[in-house]
């Protein structure tokens, strides 16, 4: 590092302990550890946890579905230690579960699966009653459909005909699961049933509920129930919460709040005798291509087997943000010696703070392609991202660099083509915004790939293609308020959103403006 007299090294040195330190508290205040009571040990069991056995490169879609008796086996060796029983939903390909959740000392709520085909459903349930009276030791109730009126696929009237053909064939109790309004929707299946199995899901109602009030909902709805259908015993059939993915309205997704609600659950469910389910055992990558990637995550474990911290000790919203603090730090240090000596005492101060932000910035825009991407297109836009973030930060840390040598040169290089950044970020930003206006539920806010591009540009305007551009900021500027109000003004991921894309339009309009 230069030591000579024009350099400003006390006002470098300053800035680059403040770069750090806000790295530092980013990636910290996002992984410490939060300590919340335990739900689960070795000698506390807790009731059912629902079970798919698809590996995380497997699907309910594949054709035909191979079920893989080795990592059932070992999936329920690992719930046996937690659970006294578990769920299934299917009886296709499934036929070895009774006999390994026997091996492990597991009872089953046994499910069909019920859809518009007569067909396949018939065959569901020819195998459920087949099941259920082979094992009468292990199965203790079974489900008839999950979910199959909220889909629309059956009438009430004829998911009532099946439960009775089930009732009849059977000794165990019979019941049908669905989201609880459907319970009300359709009043002639709660009389067949023997108990009615209720899915509670607070982030997924029409109207979510932030984790401060998910409980306290959860708890009005199940004494509604109790008393409207009493002397029939409710069953929670599916209750969780999310570890990651976009927000929706009040309703954040993280791994604190998941174990934060499934150890108040149980807490409350326990002191209240209720019967429950919990959704789900494992994270099921596949379900992300149908629900955006929060569908992937509502495991107790991870799509690799591996405990999340959901039921007992200390848990992290992000585990690995020490690796994650490496490498921006990396990227904070490359960039500083990328720039080299800096202009003036102005750029001294803003080189390292402009560092920071460049690697915090491609540091959580990784972080969620991580949780997010899962097909080949997703990955190539977010490198695609990547790559355009990169040259951004490589042309604003010359900007403010002395440009000796071979730094001026491709300063100029980058300043040739800084339109075309520019614009290229409008363009990711039009089509973020307009995705997140006409078809938001299932899509993460992609704030962080933005922010770099739009500061730098901000304080420091290019030359741009005028008529693209200014398309593109219309498109963008159009959409915030659109968006927010989708959103709900109390999800704060959709105000950062908003906060990015009015410094974009800001960053397009001053650049439109130059000559």
């Amino acid at each position: 590092m230069p030591t000579t007299a024009r350099f400003p090294v006390v006002p470098y040195l300053f800035a680059c302990l403040l770069g750090l330190l806000a790295l530092s508290g980013v990636w910290y205040g996002l992984g410490k550890p939060v300590v919340l009571p335990d739900a689960a040990s070795a000698s506390h069991k807790l009731q059912c946890a629902s079970y798919t056995p698809f590996d995380k490169d497997q699907s309910p879609f594949d054709q035909p579905f191979k079920l893989r008796p080795e990592r059932v086996d070992a999936d329920l060796a690992l719930l046996s230690q937690r659970f006294e029983c578990i769920r299934t939903y299917s009886m296709t390909g499934l036929e070895e579960i009774p006999a390994l959740a026997r091996k492990h000392g597991l009872k089953l709520m046994l499910g069909a699966w019920v859809n518009a085909n007569p067909v396949d459903t018939a065959k569901e349930v020819t195998a459920l009653i087949a099941s259920a009276n082979a094992n009468r030791d292990i199965v203790t109730s079974v489900i008839v459909g999950n979910e199959t009126l909220l889909r629309k696929e059956v009438t009430g009237a004829q998911l009532a005909k099946l439960i009775e053909q089930v009732k009849n064939e059977i000794e165990q109790p019979v019941t049908y699961a669905d989201v609880w309004e459907f319970w009300l929707q359709y009043p002639e299946v709660a009389p067949v049933v023997d108990f009615l199995t209720i899915h509670l899901l607070p982030y997924w109602e029409d109207d979510p509920k932030s984790i401060d009030d998910a409980l306290a909902h959860v708890g009005e709805i199940r004494q509604v129930f109790g008393t409207r259908f009493a002397p029939k015993d409710i069953v929670i059939g599916e209750t969780g919460w999310p570890s990651e993915g976009r927000q929706r309205e009040t309703a954040l997704p993280s791994p604190v709040n998941e174990a934060r609600f499934i150890r108040g659950f149980v807490a409350m469910a326990e002191q209240h005798g209720w019967h429950y389910n919990l959704i789900e055992a494992f994270d099921q990558p596949w379900k992300r291509a149908s629900e955006g990637a929060v569908g992937g995550y509502w495991g107790l474990y991870d799509a690799d087997r591996q405990d999340k911290g959901v039921l007992e000790g200390p848990v992290s919203n992000l585990a690995f943000w020490p690796q994650w603090l490496a490498a921006c730090g990396a990227l904070f240090i490359t960039t500083l010696i990328f720039a080299g000596p800096v202009r003036s005492t102005r750029a001294a101060l803003a080189l390292p703070l402009l560092a920071a932000l460049g690697a915090g910035s491609l540091g959580l825009w990784g972080e969620l392609t991580r949780i997010t991407s899962r097909f080949a297109g997703e990955w190539l836009w977010a490198l695609l991202l990547v790559g355009l973030n990169l040259l951004v930060l490589a042309h604003g840390a010359l900007a403010l660099s002395a440009r000796q040598g071979w730094r001026g040169r491709a300063f100029a290089w980058l300043e040739a083509r800084a339109g075309w950044w520019l614009a290229a970020a409008g363009f990711a930003g039009a089509v973020m915004m307009l995705a997140l206006v006409f078809d938001p539920r299932y899509r993460s806010f992609p704030s962080v790939a933005l922010l770099l591009p739009a500061v730098v540009y901000l304080v420091r305007p290019v030359r741009v293609p005028r008529a693209e551009v200014a398309l593109l900021t219309f498109i963008i500027g159009a959409g915030i308020a659109p968006q927010l109000f989708r959103e709900g003004l109390e999800n704060m991921q959709a105000w950062g959103w908003a906060g990015v894309s009015v410094l974009m339009v800001a960053a397009l309009w001053r650049s439109l403006r130059v000559r």
